[in-house]
């Protein structure tokens, strides 16, 4: 497709952030946004990932629409986006590897057990998931990918099979395979957590970009969310509302849609609080522990990094749940 000239110039992306969900993705991409060299377009665009089946409640733009959301970069030295299913998508490395050749790849990742039970807190919260319990969403899993046991705000099915989510030795090796490893950062949610600060300057350095001139305002939210109102809710991921929605975009002006996303987005956001989630149940961490020991493994391999702890083998180390969640002033967390 003919690519229009954004205010005289087009810019692609040259930087992204490909997940993992529920891993301080949302915290970083606002850290990094507050770099003068550094744009970041809105998150979880999700242009890529040929592969990853949405439903209509989620919108999937075309190459002009997903460049237009660049629109605001003003010669930044980097434009990036952050879309946290490009990691778990089999095709996204490949997609945007041909996009943009030279890109730079983030990856974050979270101990295993910990990383699922906040995503299906999540998919709680906003509609994706059904199941009252998350023991009862992990023995769903091979209903959900033949498409039974599915609710009727369900958006992301491929997201039900939690399991899968966190085949993350795979998902890296993709990317090393099509970005050369030299072009892709690995950071783990235990030393984000324990040392923002750090983090994001390794992450600026990683970009070539000086690490001093970030000018985040850090403050330490943990928490994780739920509705004020389930009928809001509820409306907010009605599919056949945003099917509608969808049907006559259209013939509908770009402002006019951009108001409504923002309100969408507004109301989501005046409809969650952030409140403690319960811990996860001992016996069910261990159990999922004991499973991902050969995945945890591999990826030890891969990183020629220590994990012991995401096997649950140091007892003195904190679990990842234990860590505080760091956010921008004015940033809500849900991890």
């Amino acid at each position: 497709m003919h690519e229009r000239v954004l205010r005289g110039k087009v810019k692609r992306p040259d930087f992204f952030i490909v997940g993992a969900p529920r891993c301080g993705t949302t915290a970083m991409a606002q850290y990094l946004a507050s770099h003068p060299d550094l744009y970041m377009a809105r998150k979880e665009m999700h242009f890529f990932g040929a592969d990853l089946r949405f439903g209509p409640q989620f919108y999937r733009r075309d190459q002009e629409a997903y460049l237009e959301e660049f629109r605001a970069w003003n010669g930044q030295c980097h434009a990036g986006e952050a879309s946290v299913w490009y990691l778990f998508s089999k095709s996204a490395a490949a997609e945007i590897k041909a996009f943009s050749p030279d890109a730079r790849i983030l990856i974050l990742l979270r101990e295993p057990a910990e990383m699922l039970y906040s995503l299906y807190s999540y998919f709680r919260f906003d509609g994706n998931e059904s199941l009252p319990t998350f023991a009862e969403a992990l023995a769903a899993e091979d209903d959900r990918r033949a498409g039974r046991r599915l609710g009727g705000q369900t958006y992301f099915a491929q997201g039900l099979a939690y399991r899968r989510t966190v085949c993350y030795a795979e998902q890296v090796e993709r990317y090393f395979a099509a970005f050369g490893r030299e072009r892709v950062r690995v950071l783990l949610f235990d030393d984000f957590a324990a040392d923002p600060v750090g983090a994001c300057q390794k992450t600026l350095n990683f970009l070539e970009l000086d690490a001093h001139r970030m000018r985040a305002d850090f403050k330490v939210i943990n928490g994780a969310r739920s509705a004020r109102s389930l009928g809001v809710q509820a409306v907010l991921g009605n599919p056949r509302a945003r099917a509608a929605v969808l049907a006559v975009r259209p013939w509908l002006p770009r402002a006019a849609f951009t108001a409504m996303r923002n309100v969408e987005t507004w109301l989501r956001r005046v409809n969650a609080r952030v409140e403690p989630r319960p811990c996860l149940d001992p016996r069910l961490r261990d159990q999922l522990r004991g499973e991902f020991v050969p995945e945890v493994e591999r990826l030890s391999r891969l990183l020629g990094r220590n994990l012991a702890a995401w096997r649950g083998s140091e007892r003195d180390t904190p679990s990842a749940s234990a860590l505080p969640v760091w956010l921008p002033t004015g940033a809500f967390a849900g991890n």
